[in-house]
């Protein structure tokens, strides 16, 4: 009777530990899955999401370049495909989903650069241009420091050389007088 219930217990934990190990070999598929889609599927589904809100946003005027290569301005939209002119009298009707880009005015671009920026990656190149437009201005600055050092030198050098002369001059002087006094005593 003991023997039988030993022999249950054991099957049990053998069914238990089968179990255990699928669920351990089926984690590492989990995980991998999960950096997959964090690294992979979410940024490009959201880089689409971006180019298809761009693509649908396109209207008469805008500027853009074509997966081919092609600049031109938007001239007339339809609901499939645009017309662009590339030249003076030179038009194109292309889909939509042809479109690479939408090139912005450097208006645009001043005004986003007025803003302060809030956010800089680890090696973001907006980043390392305002590093360098950072170490530009204190570069000015202490050039400025440097060249006002220099400048207050100058006029001190400017005082001394006044005092020296005038002390030369107080020297000469004195010189004159005790050569004139010497004179009119020899006389």
């Amino acid at each position: 009777m003991f023997d039988v219930l030993l022999q249950a217990a054991t099957q049990a934990a053998g069914q238990t530990a089968g179990k255990g190990n699928m669920l351990m070999s089926i984690v590492p598929f989990v995980l991998i899955f999960v950096v997959f889609y964090f690294f992979l599927i979410r940024p490009q589904n959201k880089k689409q999401k971006e180019t298809q809100k761009m693509i649908s946003a396109l209207k008469k005027g805008d500027k853009v370049v074509t997966i081919g290569g092609i600049h031109g301005v938007v001239t007339n939209t339809k609901e499939e495909t645009i017309v662009i002119r590339v030249d003076d009298n030179a038009k194109i009707e292309i889909n939509r989903s042809a479109v690479s880009t939408v090139i912005t005015d450097k208006v645009e671009k001043k005004e986003e650069a007025a803003e302060p920026k809030k956010k800089f990656s680890l090696f973001s190149k907006k980043q390392k241009d305002a590093a360098v437009e950072v170490k530009a201005e204190e570069v000015k600055a202490d050039s400025k420091k440097e060249e006002a050092k220099k400048d207050e030198a100058k006029k001190d050098e400017a005082k001394v050389e006044a005092v020296e002369e005038k002390a030369a001059e107080e020297t000469e002087a004195k010189a004159a007088e005790t050569t004139e006094e010497k004179a009119s005593e020899e006389k």
